[in-house]
């Protein structure tokens, strides 16, 4: 720390000396004519002999003094390009202010003509050159990197600096996303809003996040999930709708879930969950082939194919498979229980059939699916806003899909029935009565909605982080998400 502190005051001696020289080192404004790969791609698509001038600005990452002349790399947001100053062509008075007074991380402005150098690298010879911002504090060291991982986090700014395939992987992120909706809107969905804060939350089995509202004199809560909204707009006529958005859970972080996160519900009027899984198969494999050309991927060692059809199975064939267990011949809780004690599974009792079977599900299943897998009806009983399956109403039309161990989204076909609906938040009342922290809420105004009549209806909601994660083959939701939530420093 003393070490920075003396550099910084080393810095800002600089800076002073800049303006008592009558340099802004700050100016308002600079002109720039191209970025660092525009200015390189105009020198190698230009006719021989032909004369290229430029002005470009970034920041100075590498300076290479040699008395009189000097070869510095700058970089913007579209790469880096050399350039090459010497005393005679810019003066003594702009050179010394070069050589002395600007460090590197500061900002240049450069104009001059390209060439290319002796060693092949296309370069500026500049002929005028400015300071446009001094930097105080110097940047992590070049051939160190920026590697400690709280670091990169907490000063992501210096991460995005420091590792250029960092960048990247934001980059990526935002094609994603631009790839879904232009997907989406050429299949006349219409993109919506719906509240944030909200008087009452829904949609997801989560504990929400409470803040207080002054004026309206009343709590409000950061949404779990936009479903009920967006069921309203099915209600109301939109019959092809989604939103693109951050939802709000008060749980625990890992490298899967962030407190605060990005997805993507939309919902498709007179559609079905198989209507939706074969729109989860097209979303997936035509973004996967306009961001990245190929609907192969690697994620974690892992050679994975999104090109459909995807594996489809039942939650009760795929807990057979890896347990021997047949859920439907053990229909009861205790019953089930002794099942899974007697072959000594790593799972905890649930307070209902239906929670451990999830259960089941996810200690002994989930970390099997690499290849895309659609897994189908789940428990009615935790399931509250999924229509039940006529020949099986313990059972609801539910799918998730995985794609390496991930769980990457849930969709539905959407409970349409108001009365049970009502049975359903009745039974989720209960079960928060009795402790269930995540339990749905009764939701009254929604209710009403319904019974205004609700087409039939496929719903889905998946993360767009962990998205990212796969496409990008990052390990951690902390590596997609520009700012993650972290613990407080000591």
């Amino acid at each position: 720390m003393p070490e920075t502190l003396d550099q910084r005051a080393l810095r800002i001696a600089k800076l002073e000396r800049l303006r008592e020289r009558g340099v802004d080192p700050y100016p308002a404004r600079t002109s720039r004519t191209h970025t660092a790969a525009e200015a390189i791609a105009a020198f190698e698509g230009a006719a021989e002999g032909e004369t290229v001038e430029v002005q470009v600005a970034g920041r100075l990452m590498s300076a290479r003094v040699m008395g009189k002349s000097t070869f510095a790399h700058i970089t913007d947001g579209s790469g880096r390009v050399q350039i090459y100053l010497r005393q005679e062509e810019v003066g003594e008075d702009a050179y010394e202010m070069f050589r002395r007074d600007v460090d590197l991380g500061d900002f240049v402005s450069a104009r001059g003509q390209m060439f290319r150098t002796r060693t092949g690298e296309v370069s500026v010879h500049v002929e005028a050159v400015e300071l446009l911002a001094k930097a105080l504090l110097s940047l992590p060291e070049k051939w160190h990197g920026l590697r400690d991982v709280e670091t990169r986090y907490r000063q992501r700014y210096l991460d995005l600096i420091a590792n250029p395939e960092v960048r990247e992987v934001f980059v990526t992120r935002t094609r994603i996303v631009s790839a879904i909706r232009r997907f989406l809107d050429a299949r006349g969905f219409l993109e919506v809003e719906t509240p944030v804060l909200q008087p009452l939350y829904g949609g997801a089995a989560a504990r929400p996040f409470t803040t207080y509202h002054n004026a309206l004199d009343r709590t409000l809560y950061l949404r779990i999930a936009d479903e009920l909204y967006l069921k309203r707009l099915i209600v109301g006529g939109l019959d092809r709708v989604y939103e693109i958005g951050h939802n709000f859970r008060n749980e625990g972080i890992s490298t899967e879930h962030n407190p605060e996160f990005t997805v993507i519900e939309l919902y498709q009027a007179y559609a079905d969950y198989h209507d939706i899984m074969r729109l989860v198969e097209e979303i997936f494999s035509s973004v996967a082939q306009e961001v990245l050309g190929s609907t192969r991927i690697t994620y974690q060692g892992d050679a994975i194919d999104l090109a459909p059809p995807w594996r489809r199975v039942t939650m009760r064939d795929a807990i057979l498979e890896h347990t021997g267990i047949d859920i439907e011949q053990h229909r009861e809780l205790e019953d089930l229980w002794r099942e899974v004690q007697e072959r000594d599974l790593p799972v905890g009792k649930k307070p209902t059939w239906g929670k451990l079977v999830e259960e089941i599900f996810s200690e002994c299943v989930e970390p099997t699916l690499i290849q895309p897998t659609f897994v189908l009806d789940f428990p009615v009983e935790v399931s509250p806003l999924a229509k039940k399956k006529p020949d099986a109403p313990h059972l609801v039309e539910r799918f998730e899909f995985y794609i390496g161990t991930i769980e990457c989204g849930n969709a539905f076909s959407e409970l349409n029935d108001p009365l049970d609906q009502r049975e359903r938040f009745e039974a989720q009342r209960r079960d928060a009565e009795a402790g269930d922290e995540e339990a749905h809420p009764l939701d009254e105004d929604f209710l009403t909605a319904v019974e205004h009549g609700m087409p039939p209806t496929g719903g889905l909601g998946f993360g767009i982080d962990r998205m990212v994660m796969l496409f990008a083959d990052q390990p951690s939701i902390r590596e997609v998400i520009l700012f993650p939530q972290l613990r407080a420093q000591q």
